[in-house]
C-alpha cells in the first residue's frame, strides 16, 4: 500500500496538467499513488496525460460532473491513509511530500497537515500573507482563527489522514462553488491543523478563473448549514462573516442589492475592520474601480484581496 494518494481532477486543463503530474514525480518522497480524474474534458487534456508514463499513475475518465464529485471518486479510489489534493494548474516543490512525512511521523497524533503556499501571477511570484504569528517551524492552529487572511488549508497544499472524511464528510456535492471551503469548515469543528510554514506549493493566480470573478458566490445553503454551530463558536463566526462580506461585495458589484442587504444583516459589523465597513457601502461603481486596482496589486505582488 503506498504511503499518500494523490487526487488530480482534471478540467481543460491541457497547457498544465502535465506541469502539475510531473511536480509530483519529481518528489524526493517517492512512496505514493497519483488518482487522475478527467472530469469530462473537451480539450486535449486526456492525451497530455497519458503520454505521462508511469506505473503509479491511475487514471479514470468520466462525464462533466463537477470537481466535489471528481475529488470524492477519488477520494474512494484511495487507497493510503493519508490523502493529498492538487489541482491540474497548481504544482508542489520536490519535497512536499517528504516534508508532510516528516511532520506525520513527529506528531503522530494529528490528522491534517498543511503547508504555507507562494502564489504565481503574470509579472511576480510572492509568498502568501497569513494572519498568525510566526514562532516556529509549524504552528498547531485553529482553522477559523488562523484563516482571517489566507486560509490556512487549500485544496493544493493539504495532507489529511482517511479518517478525517469519515468524522466530517467529503465534498458536498450539492454546492458549486465553495465546496472546498465547505469541507475546511466541517474539519475546522473537529481537528487542528498543523500548519508548516515551509512554502512546498504553488499557485497559479488567474484573474479570470471562477473563484476570482464576481459571479463567484457563496450559496444561501452555504451559511445555513452551519448557523446554529455559529451561536456557540466565536471563531467560526468570525470566519464566516469574512465570507458574508465576500458575497455582499459581489451582490452589490452584480446589482442585486435585496440579496446583498439579506447577507449584510447577519455579519457581526463591530468585529470587521474599518476598511471592510467602508466597502460594504461604497456603490458600485467605486467598488469595480478598486477591484481593478487590487488585481493590478495582486499581479505585482503587492496586494491583499478586498474580500479578505
Amino acid at each position: 500500500m503506498p504511503h499518500f494518494s494523490i487526487i488530480i481532477p482534471v478540467f481543460n486543463k491541457e497547457k498544465f496538467v502535465v506541469k502539475t503530474i510531473k511536480s509530483v514525480l519529481a518528489q524526493t518522497f517517492s512512496d505514493f499513488e497519483i488518482i487522475v480524474i478527467n472530469d469530462g474534458s473537451t480539450d486535449k487534456s486526456e492525451a497530455e496525460i497519458l503520454a505521462v508514463k508511469d506505473e503509479r499513475i491511475q487514471y479514470f475518465s468520466k462525464k462533466n460532473e463537477g470537481v466535489a464529485l471528481a475529488r470524492n471518486f477519488g477520494i474512494s479510489k484511495a487507497s493510503s491513509d493519508f490523502i493529498c489534493f492538487l489541482d491540474a494548474d497548481d504544482f508542489w516543490f520536490p519535497n512536499f511530500l517528504a516534508t508532510m512525512n516528516q511532520y506525520i511521523r513527529k506528531l503522530p497524533e494529528q490528522k491534517v497537515f498543511a503547508c504555507a503556499i507562494e502564489i504565481e501571477t503574470s509579472n511576480k511570484t510572492f509568498p502568501a500573507q497569513y494572519s498568525f504569528a510566526k514562532k516556529g517551524d509549524y504552528e498547531i492552529v485553529n482553522f477559523f482563527e488562523a484563516s482571517q487572511k489566507e486560509a490556512v488549508l487549500w485544496t493544493s497544499s493539504v495532507c489529511i489522514h482517511k479518517d478525517v472524511f469519515k468524522k466530517s464528510g467529503v465534498f458536498d456535492e450539492q454546492l458549486k462553488v465553495s465546496e472546498d471551503t465547505d469541507l475546511w469548515i466541517r474539519i475546522g469543528l473537529h481537528y487542528q491543523v498543523v500548519f508548516i510554514w515551509q512554502i512546498l506549493a504553488r499557485y497559479v493566480f488567474d484573474e479570470k478563473s471562477i473563484s476570482r470573478s464576481v459571479n463567484y458566490i457563496f450559496e444561501d445553503a452555504f451559511f445555513e448549514k452551519y448557523a446554529s454551530e455559529e451561536k456557540q463558536n466565536p471563531a467560526l463566526k468570525k470566519y464566516m462573516d469574512l465570507n458574508r462580506f465576500s458575497s455582499v461585495i459581489k451582490y452589490n458589484l452584480n446589482g442585486d442589492l435585496k440579496s446583498g442587504v439579506d447577507i449584510y444583516n447577519q455579519i457581526d459589523l463591530k468585529k470587521l475592520s474599518k476598511k471592510k465597513r467602508i466597502l460594504l457601502n461604497l456603490p458600485p461603481v467605486m467598488l469595480k474601480f478598486l477591484i481593478g486596482f487590487q488585481r493590478f496589486l495582486v499581479n505585482i505582488g503587492l496586494g491583499n484581496s478586498v474580500f479578505r
